[in-house]
């Protein structure tokens, strides 16, 4: 068989494990007009190199937080305005997301280095948390 990356078609199932998914998320997908694969005999989907690309960016869009509704309006909208108009929110939505983990990371770093046996009573751990208690 020949390997997916010289341009051979693939299989729904080669595309799911590739990706780790179940290949019902696929169908899924391809009713909801994110994927539209080609159909051969018995009408079996087959894959090429474009949808591997399809693929992980739908994946990345959703860890950015996407739903799948935004992410067809974005591969679908012919507007390249409401294209950004999208990911602008998107992206001030995964931009506070960010800060708020960077900050909870900083939070259990300063919590790690805390020698106190009872470390939300040491005034470095309260300093970094008085913003949220209104100090």
């Amino acid at each position: 068989m020949k390997s997916s990356d010289d341009g051979a078609m693939m299989s729904i199932g080669e595309i799911a494990r590739r990706f780790g998914l179940p290949t019902h998320v696929l169908r899924h997908w391809e009713s909801m007009g994110l994927l539209t694969p080609a159909r051969i005999r018995a009408d079996r989907r087959r894959y090429d190199r474009d949808h591997l690309y399809r693929v992980a960016m739908i994946l990345r869009a959703k860890e950015a937080g996407f739903s799948l509704a935004e992410i067809r309006e974005v591969i679908s909208t012919p507007d390249p305005e409401a294209r950004r108009d999208i990911l602008r929110r998107r992206h001030a939505e995964l931009t506070r997301r960010v800060a708020q983990a960077r900050s909870s990371l900083h939070l259990i770093e300063c919590a790690l280095d805390c020698d106190h046996e009872d470390f939300t009573g040491c005034a470095h751990f309260q300093r970094m948390l008085a913003e949220k208690i209104g100090a």
